[in-house]
This record gives C-alpha cells, sequence and structure tokens, in this order.
C-alpha cells in the first residue's frame, strides 16, 4: 500500500510539473523604470500600477497595500504592447500543413465568415508571440474576394471570445492586375480577362448591397414584414455600405491601387488599405484620398525586378511623408514574432524610430477603434504592455516581462522549452 502511495504521488508529482505556467492575476507595482508612453512622452526612473486589469497610476503611487506585488525595473523600459496589423495568427500552425490551416472557407463572396470563431486559442504560436512583446494582433481571413471578416485579438484566453480585442471588420481582396507569383503561368491577356470579370462581379455585389440597404431600409420603417436573414452575405456587407464599419481592401499594384482608389470614391465606403506593395507610386493619391494604410511586410523583397532592393524598407517612409496615416504588420503566422523588426526596417529606411514604434502601437489602435483600451500607456486603458532591457527594435533586447489585460503572462513558449531542452543535454555529445 505504501508503494503504491509512493508512485501515486510521483506520477501526480510528475504530471503537475508537466503543466504549463499559467498567467497570475493581480496588482503589480512595476518601480523605477524608464516608461514610454508613446504619447505623453518618455518618463524616466518612473513607476506603474496596475490594478483591475488596468493602469491605474503612472507616477507616484504612494502607500501601496501588502497585496501589491511589487517588480523592480531599475535599469529596464516599459513600453505598450505592440499590435500587428495583419497576421493568420490562431488560424494557421504549420504554413505548409494544410490540416493545420482554417485561414480560408469555400466560396469567393462569403464576408459573414467571421476569423474569431476559428481562432484556436492553444496554438503553440501564440505564446511564441506574445513572449516578444506582441500582445495583440489582427487575424485576417484569405480567399476569394470578400474571404470573411478579420478579428482584432489579444494573446491571451481560453475562448476566442476571452481573447476579443473588440473590432472586427470585412475584408476584400481587390481584383489584381498582376501575376500571383512566379508560378503564375497565365498570359497578359488571360490576366486582364479575368481582371475584368473580377471587376465586373464586384459591381453586381455592390448593386445588390445598395438593393439589399433600400429593402432593409424599408422593414426598418414598416414598409414591408419580409424576412431579411436570408441573405447572410449582404446582411455582412451592409454596416460596411452604411459606412458604420470600415472595409479592410488588401491591393498592392499601383495600377490596381489607382482603381481601388476610384472605387472607394465611387461607394463611398471607409477603406483601410492593406499590403500596398507599391504604394509609394500613388502616395500622394493616397493621401489626398484620405485612406490609412497597413503596409508589410517590410521585410520583404521588391515588386518589380528593376527596384530598389530597400524599396520594401522605405514605403512606409514614402506614404507617412506624403500624408498617409501608416501602420505595419508582419503578414506572419509563424513569425509574428518579428514585427518589432519589420518597424525598426523602416525606422532605419526613412521613419523616425518613434514614429515606427506608433505604428505597431497607437495607430492600429485608432484605425481598429480601441485608442481608448489599447496602443499607448496611458491611466485607464488596458495593462497590455512588455518590460525589456531596451528598445524593441534592437535585437540585443531582452523581454522580461508581459502583461494582457493586466495578466501577468509565463515568459514560456515552444521556443523556451527547446532552449532549455537542449542547453542542459543529457547524456550530452558523445567523446
Amino acid at each position: 500500500m505504501r508503494k503504491l502511495t509512493f508512485i501515486l504521488i510521483i506520477a501526480i508529482a510528475g504530471f503537475c510539473s508537466a503543466q504549463s505556467p499559467k498567467a497570475e492575476n493581480g496588482s503589480f507595482a512595476l518601480m523605477n523604470a524608464t516608461i514610454h508612453t508613446v504619447t505623453n512622452g518618455t518618463i524616466e526612473n518612473s513607476n506603474l500600477l496596475i490594478e483591475n486589469g488596468k493602469i491605474s497610476k503612472i507616477g507616484d503611487l504612494g502607500n501601496l497595500g501588502a497585496e501589491v506585488e511589487k517588480i523592480d525595473c531599475s535599469g529596464l523600459h516599459i513600453f505598450p504592447g505592440m499590435i500587428d496589423s495583419g497576421t493568420s495568427l490562431g488560424l494557421v500552425e504549420v504554413s505548409s500543413v494544410d490540416r493545420t490551416d482554417d485561414s480560408r472557407e469555400i466560396g469567393n463572396v462569403i464576408p459573414h465568415m467571421k476569423a474569431l470563431t476559428a481562432i484556436n486559442p492553444n496554438s503553440a504560436l501564440i505564446p511564441v508571440t506574445r513572449v516578444s512583446g506582441v500582445t495583440s494582433a489582427l487575424t485576417v481571413p484569405d480567399g476569394g474576394l470578400f474571404p470573411g471578416q478579420a478579428a482584432l485579438i489579444n494573446l491571451h484566453g481560453y475562448t476566442p471570445n476571452q481573447m476579443s480585442a473588440g473590432f472586427s471588420a470585412a475584408v476584400m481582396n481587390f481584383p489584381s492586375s498582376g501575376k500571383r507569383g512566379w508560378w503564375d503561368r497565365r498570359s497578359d491577356e488571360e490576366i486582364e480577362k479575368e481582371t475584368k470579370e473580377d471587376m465586373k462581379e464586384l459591381d453586381d455585389i455592390w448593386k445588390k448591397v445598395e438593393q439589399y440597404h433600400e429593402l432593409d431600409s424599408i422593414k426598418a420603417n414598416g414598409g414591408t414584414s419580409v424576412d431579411m436573414d436570408y441573405y447572410p452575405e449582404m446582411k455582412a456587407l451592409l454596416p460596411v455600405y452604411r459606412k458604420e464599419v470600415p472595409l479592410m481592401i488588401e491591393v498592392n499594384k499601383e495600377k490596381d491601387i489607382k482603381k481601388a482608389l476610384e472605387w472607394v470614391e465611387k461607394t463611398g465606403v471607409r477603406a483601410i488599405f492593406t499590403g500596398v506593395q507599391e504604394g509609394f507610386r500613388v502616395a500622394d493619391k493616397i493621401a489626398e484620398a484620405g485612406i490609412p494604410v497597413i503596409v508589410g511586410p517590410t521585410l520583404s523583397t521588391p515588386a518589380r525586378d528593376y527596384d530598389r532592393y530597400d524599396r520594401p524598407y522605405t514605403n512606409p517612409s514614402d506614404l507617412l511623408k506624403a500624408g498617409v496615416k501608416v501602420a505595419i504588420r508582419s503578414s506572419e503566422a509563424e513569425n509574428v514574432r518579428n514585427l518589432p523588426y519589420n518597424a525598426g526596417f523602416a525606422a532605419a529606411y526613412g521613419m523616425t524610430e518613434e514614429e515606427a514604434f506608433k505604428a505597431i502601437t497607437i495607430v492600429p489602435a485608432e484605425l481598429f477603434q480601441v485608442s481608448d483600451k489599447l496602443g499607448s500607456l496611458e491611466v485607464g486603458k488596458q495593462a497590455n504592455l512588455f518590460i525589456s532591457t531596451g528598445h524593441p527594435f534592437e535585437t540585443s533586447t531582452d523581454i522580461e516581462h508581459v502583461f494582457i489585460n493586466g495578466w501577468k503572462i509565463p515568459m514560456q513558449s515552444r521556443h523556451t522549452e527547446l532552449y532549455e531542452e537542449f542547453l542542459q543535454r543529457s547524456p550530452g555529445l558523445q567523446k
């Protein structure tokens, strides 16, 4: 009996030790740090108090109760959590394995399909991402003309609803007049024909949305009792037509951007352009239209063979200098952790360090209508932040602590586990 009890104790201990560490909830005082607020400058040797998931004080904290955990941040920096404005995080686990890819559904026009419902909160990529200081991400569906609705998520939670950061928007892949890649064997005539067909389909869809709006307005005024729920595609696009929510338009080629600008002017939608690979060629026109952009990935190669090698790096600054509001994305799943380096290259090629960091914090928060909660360190905002040894654009910087919604996140991921496993190999190398 004693032997059995001993075996059970060992088994339970082994099971418990195998559990991943849990996030800690409570009150935390971050002491003696350099605080980078983003919106109100940098505060040297100051303090920040986290209570009830929010930033409750910055500066002198007064007398703290015994329940407040004090974290000495001497020599360290506090930044707001970074926001990636375009990823497939939570939808894709291994991009080369179809079974782990839930980023697209069948159909060309499915704007009612919500990415949030497909998020995998247990994705191994989420801890890998958040321990790098990226605390929120827009996860975007892919596929046809209207592939669904993107969702902004915080990278902590057991369910998609717990992770939701309160923003979603319909996505449109604007008809492209260029080749899809090196593998695209279509002739120029075939590409032109398909583009015209796609534009006609887009115009037809928008006419239907307009008709749906008129019928829905009649119903709202008591003019008909017809059930309007039979057409979910139109119902999902109705808030876009009415300018209640933005439409995220993926468009990259110069020619396509010009067409997209014309389409936006004709329809009057509240557009956010995404991708915008050749935005620098028409930056003045985008600025004149007042359309904000989400560019990236910055860490990529030029769109045209004759372009300078650094065109992707200078694209954000060219757009910003023209007067365009610019956010930066990684457009990744496995490597969303590289978001600060996408912004860092933009800073090295034309943007200031401050402008580039705003492009992955307060600017996306403003575009996604959550700037009252995220994007900067201000009293009353959600405690989404990280503590580091230096600026996140520097590869030598270590992230020491991460907080999401006030939860102290364990600094463990698949990468740290592999590092620890092979750091102390047993039996080790054979001599």
